[in-house]
């Protein structure tokens, strides 16, 4: 099986689709790609034959022209590695069109350059397949397959997702020359006049150039260098925000501020250390860094007793609340929740959850523990043997 980017000439007559000229030891050469790629019915020829005329330059600079509808997805690779591989400085120009096959060696080029009016396509991989059920779904696998390969070249030039080329191919898109550097697939739209008057038949593709097509769509991010740029100034941006806030000033501040404050702390710092002009700071300096960070300045004896008195409030409030503890919950066992028995019990679990044993205690019911006498008795005032018989058989009469 032979996966091929759809494009073809119409031509019958077999034609070299490439020629080299300048060919001179360490002069600029030029290479014209100007037919389908490889070698068919329609014409052209071998990645092979490329590969060696290419290898044999040797030269520190090499400009490919190209106007080519497209052609053998594998030589187009092969076309495209080579020309990646050469350590000439290589320039790739867009003639006319560079479509399929065309497209992807486009990108081999350190810089690669739209002539005015030039257009560029690229599309998924097809094939013709012959056999059962099983070799068309393996077909199918193997253009899927060459599809994204051929989508991460593009990816690669622009800095983006191969995702969104595989959408891009599958719609078959076209690609004015601005429209391409948009994109991310050019780096530029040279001016000049476009030097190729080849036409070919674009009927074998879903859109019959870009006039024909819908508008591409521009991927997220479309320049690498411009992704980049964009990060990098994003960090900056942070990183000036963060000095600003550790240094006390406004986050908005420009450079001159934020490194005039750098320069001050640093000064501080040196002073602090025994390595400026004094082992101690100034009471002028110790102020500026307390305005800056929010912070307010006191004398040493002034803190020592500060403190104590804390101290000594955070004393009076446990006796206080110790205090309210023991008074609730003899009150509680007056009214009966609980016995005496349990007031240790009660008063740690105030100690440690006051609100939570508060709310305990009073869900209790009053009485719960007997707190008064249930009964009341007294001597006998007369010997129980002095009742009368009759008395104690009273009542029994019937």
């Amino acid at each position: 099986m032979n996966p091929l980017i759809r494009g073809r000439s119409n031509s019958s007559k077999k034609r070299d689709w490439y020629r080299v000229t300048n060919a001179v030891a360490d002069e600029p050469a030029e290479i014209l790609i100007y037919d389908v790629i490889g070698e068919s019915y329609w014409g052209g020829v071998t990645a092979s034959d490329f590969v060696r005329d290419l290898a044999a330059l040797d030269t520190d600079e090499i400009t490919v022209r190209i106007n080519s509808p497209g052609g053998d997805v594998f030589d187009g690779i092969a076309i495209l590695n080579a020309l990646r591989g050469h350590k000439a400085k290589i320039t790739t120009v867009v003639d006319g069109l560079a479509a399929s096959a065309a497209s992807f060696i486009a990108m081999a080029g350190d810089e690669v350059v739209m002539s005015r009016n030039s257009e560029m396509m690229i599309h998924d991989a097809s094939n013709i397949c012959f056999g059962n059920a099983a070799d068309m779904r393996a077909c199918a696998d193997d253009l899927d397959r060459v599809s994204g390969n051929i989508a991460s070249v593009y990816a690669e030039k622009s800095g983006t997702d191969v995702e969104e080329w595989r959408v891009a191919m599958q719609t078959e898109t076209w690609y004015s020359a601005q429209e391409a550097v948009d994109a991310g697939l050019a780096d530029r739209v040279d001016g000049a006049d476009s030097t190729t008057k080849n036409a070919f038949d674009l009927s074998i593709f879903n859109h019959a150039g870009r006039r024909a097509s819908p508008a591409p769509t521009k991927p997220k991010n479309s320049s690498a260098a411009e992704a980049e740029a964009n990060k990098k100034e994003s960090h900056m941006a942070t990183l000036q925000e963060a000095l600003a806030e550790r240094l006390g000033i406004d986050a908005d501040a420009d450079e001159a501020t934020v490194l005039a404050a750098v320069d001050e702390a640093l000064d501080e710092r040196a002073d602090n250390d025994g390595t400026g002009s004094g082992s101690e700071p100034t009471a002028e300096q110790v102020t500026n860094y307390a305005q800056r960070n929010g912070l307010t300045v006191v004398d040493h004896a002034q803190y020592t007793t500060l403190v104590a008195s804390a101290q000594e409030g955070r004393d009076a409030r446990a006796e206080q609340l110790r205090a309210a503890d023991e008074t609730f919950v003899t009150n509680a066992i007056a009214k009966g929740k609980f016995g005496p028995a349990r007031r240790d019990h009660w008063m740690n679990a105030l100690k440690l959850d006051r609100e939570g044993a508060t709310a305990a205690i009073n869900s209790l019911a009053d009485g719960l523990i007997p707190v008064a006498e249930t009964g009341h008795s007294t001597e006998p005032t007369e010997d129980i043997t002095n009742v009368r018989a009759s008395d104690a058989y009273k009542g029994l009469e019937g």
